[in-house]
């Protein structure tokens, strides 16, 4: 039997050059800086995204965790999107750990923040509220199908803040899946941003970790609060040498992973009990609502994962596909055929 695993793109598997430059990293010490694959790294990921410095962590919840530890003090304030991954799957960390308190706007389906939303929430200077100090904004949007957030909605954003004297975040786990899918550098996605978290072990197939950029400035003081969290890594060489890899190799190929999420949507949407409009697919995520009385997503889910298919449901009727390095064309011909033969049987 086929196994196709489309849970997430965090499955993927370091590729054979990944492997052999994990085992020929050299590698020092990186608390004290002197790690020298971890600081190529650092500084190959901030010239791509256009920003003077970066931090490499573990995860891109540790990522969106030191950057807004570094952006808000205790009791401040950040404007954020009811359908944001730091707001729904981070456990609350900007709260428990910073005491930062979220002001929660509704994402809209294309994944932006209404801007006149956005204005209309920032605190004014006014002794009964916490300062407003961040806008924080999620590229590609996880829930809402992978969609992008174009250059000039992020430079609507950044002229916004500035009137205002805030900073923007950008949660870009999948931001080289919204550069490639617009066809731009990603450098042009991120201008507007103060700081930037993007992941290397999900669409880019490293094993672990995530960089976030920014200025100088900012990245010293990221680097204080991964220390505090507990983030500080020593002979970190060994894995922010796949990293490289995935920087140097692994970007061009996710078009071929859209390709697969198109080609995927627009078998699914020919299926009964599939509400799926193929146009909102733009990257690599595919989300659909289940429209069948006579089986739940979750017996849905399960009858799949028998004939070797996995995928999640991401609540209510809402079904998640995500393909990824690994997955090649003969996966989604497989995939589809199996949906056939429980759905149509």
């Amino acid at each position: 039997m086929r196994f196709v695993d489309l849970r997430s793109d965090t499955v993927t598997k370091p590729t054979p050059a990944m492997r052999r430059a994990m085992a020929n990293a050299e590698v020092g010490d990186d608390v004290m800086g002197e790690d020298p694959t971890v600081n190529r790294l650092e500084a190959m990921a901030a010239e791509r995204l256009g920003k003077e410095s970066g931090l490499f962590v573990v995860s891109g919840t540790m990522g969106n965790l030191v950057s807004l530890l570094s952006h808000c003090g205790r009791g401040d304030e950040v404007i954020i999107g009811d359908s944001a991954h730091t707001y729904i799957y981070e456990q609350g960390g900007m709260a428990a750990l910073g005491g930062i308190h979220p002001r929660v706007v509704p994402n809209r389906p294309d994944g932006t923040l209404d801007l006149a939303e956005v204005e209309a929430v920032i605190r004014p200077d006014n002794v009964h509220f916490p300062h407003t100090r961040l806008i924080t904004v999620e590229n590609t949007h996880n829930r809402k199908g992978g969609v992008v957030l174009s250059p000039r909605y992020m430079a609507e954003l950044g002229a916004l803040a500035r009137k205002h004297g805030l900073r923007v975040h950008v949660d870009g786990a999948r931001i080289f899946n919204a550069a490639v899918a617009l066809g731009i550098p990603v450098a042009d996605l991120v201008r507007e941003a103060d700081s930037i978290t993007f992941c290397l072990s999900k669409g880019l197939s490293a094993p672990v970790g995530a960089v976030v950029c920014g200025s100088q400035e900012f990245i010293a003081e990221a680097r204080r609060a991964r220390k505090v969290v507990g983030g500080g890594m020593r002979q970190a060489g060994v894995i922010a040498a796949a990293g490289i890899v995935a920087l140097n190799e692994m970007v061009e190929r996710l078009v071929d992973d859209h390709a697969n999420a198109r080609v995927l949507a627009a078998g699914l949407a020919e299926l009964p009990g599939v509400e799926l409009r193929e146009e909102s697919v733009q990257t690599n995520i595919i989300i659909f609502s289940w429209q069948r009385s006579d089986m739940t997503p979750q017996q849905l889910v399960a009858a799949m994962a028998k004939l070797g298919v996995l995928f999640f449901s991401i609540g209510g009727n809402r079904l998640r596909l995500v393909t990824h390095y690994g997955i090649e064309r003969e996966d989604i011909v497989y995939t589809l055929e199996q949906f056939r033969r429980v759905l149509m049987a």
